[in-house]
């Protein structure tokens, strides 16, 4: 993301000035015109401290986390539910706040909502900070003159997305760093210890001694990453590389996506953590009186997974073609029959996002156990590779030395 300093002339032919963070200059173009904005002159603001290639920044924190935004996000809600007027309001939490970007965030946002800017159209300027739940978020609150109620309701939804994403993060990181150990215990034996064994071995049987296979083995792979460690790490970076790329193509995290829903043990906690999600979003829009389809325009780009976003795009065309969402839920394998169900229940009560904070509640509970069980299955798994691995090395090492000692001793 890049900032530009802009010169506009709006319908009444006055002069705008302003700033905006996007990723180039087609974007602020876009955004202005969305605006009723004709640009005039648009120029990339250069930061001290900050070397810019494209869309790389270097030496400068440049991304609001996701625990301050939730910290913005209920100040906010507590001055306006006091009382407090909007612009007041911003203006004390961007003198007080911590975080340079989003202090300069919020000041841009000052300066548009002092110009008569609504404060979701001044917000849908940072999409890096505020995604399209937020802003729709805000803006049906503004319309409703209930910004106070849905602001708390943003907070909450963010908190539990905020949740679920660390539950993810600290369940991996354990398994993570055995890979990593095991992976750099592997190279340093090859490289550092087995040549040396090998060595060893040769001195007290002979250029000519006949070695176990398992040694003979290890004794190969270990002289092949030694004599073409300048072929195979570059191409093992390669590899990983090429693959982080692709993953990050639409083509490619189709393929991942539709992969992990195939993985046993993997594809539940995958299924349940969109279902949350998807409930979650959903649920928190509709509370806000946002309309359906937009509810589910916004939702499927939020769920996390290629497959379940195109399944709520191509249920939320249905449902403008006047079918009800439970029913065409219903007819979708990748959303469990209580949805469908809960949502039908939803409909006729007139209380569905009252209905899907429960689903929502439900399974990100459901989320947790299923990564306590994984976690409790991978830690035991990941030890026994790593003790398979030495022990595989040991009695590569042992075998030959315990032979030779016997026809020593013969």
């Amino acid at each position: 993301m890049a900032q530009f300093s802009y010169v506009a002339i709006d319908a009444e032919r006055r002069t705008i000035n302003g700033k905006i963070e996007l990723a180039d200059r087609a974007a602020v173009i876009a955004a202005l015109q969305k605006q009723g904005l004709r640009p005039i002159t648009i120029q990339e603001v250069k930061s001290k401290g900050v070397m810019s290639g494209g869309n790389i920044t270097l030496f400068q924190k440049n991304k609001v986390k996701s625990d301050q935004l939730v910290i913005f996000t209920r100040q906010l809600s507590a001055m306006v539910s006091a009382g407090v007027p909007l612009l007041r309001a911003l203006t004390s939490l961007e003198s007080h706040a911590e975080n340079q970007t989003l202090k300069r965030i919020l000041g841009g946002i000052i300066k548009d909502v002092e110009s008569g800017t609504p404060l979701a159209d001044a917000l849908e300027k940072y999409p890096e900070t505020f995604n399209d739940i937020y802003t729709n978020m805000v803006r049906a609150g503004e319309a409703a003159g209930i910004l106070d109620d849905i602001l708390k309701r943003l907070a909450f939804q963010q908190e539990k997305s905020a949740a679920i994403r660390k539950r993810i993060k600290s369940a991996m990181t354990y398994p993570t760093v055995l890979i990593v150990i095991t992976v750099l215990a592997f190279f340093g034996l090859m490289i550092f210890v087995i040549p040396q064994i090998g060595k060893i071995l040769t001195d007290l049987g002979g250029p000519d001694a006949e070695l176990p296979v398992i040694t003979q083995v290890m004794l190969a792979i270990s002289a092949f990453i030694i004599d073409y460690w300048y072929i195979l790490f570059p191409a093992l970076f390669g590899i990983a590389f090429g693959i982080f790329r692709y993953l990050k193509t639409k083509r490619g995290k189709r393929q991942f996506d539709t992969l992990v829903l195939k993985i046993p043990g993997i594809n539940g906690i995958i299924k349940k953590i969109a279902i949350a999600r998807f409930s979650r979003t959903f649920s928190a829009l509709m509370g806000a009186g946002v309309a359906v389809l937009e509810c589910l325009n916004v939702t499927s780009r939020a769920v996390g997974n290629t497959l379940y976003a195109e399944a709520i795009r191509a249920a939320a065309l249905e449902v403008k073609n006047g079918k009800a969402l439970s029913e065409v839920i219903e007819k979708n394998e990748l959303f469990p029959a209580i949805v469908a169900q809960m949502l039908s229940v939803g409909e006729e009560t007139g209380q569905t996002d009252t209905v899907l904070v429960k689903v929502a509640e439900f399974y990100e509970e459901e989320v947790d156990l299923a990564i306590d069980g994984v976690s409790s299955i991978i830690e035991p798994v990941m030890i026994v590779v790593m003790g398979g691995m030495v022990g595989l090395i040991a009695a590569s090492v042992m075998t030959p030395i315990a032979s030779l000692s016997q026809n020593i001793q013969a």
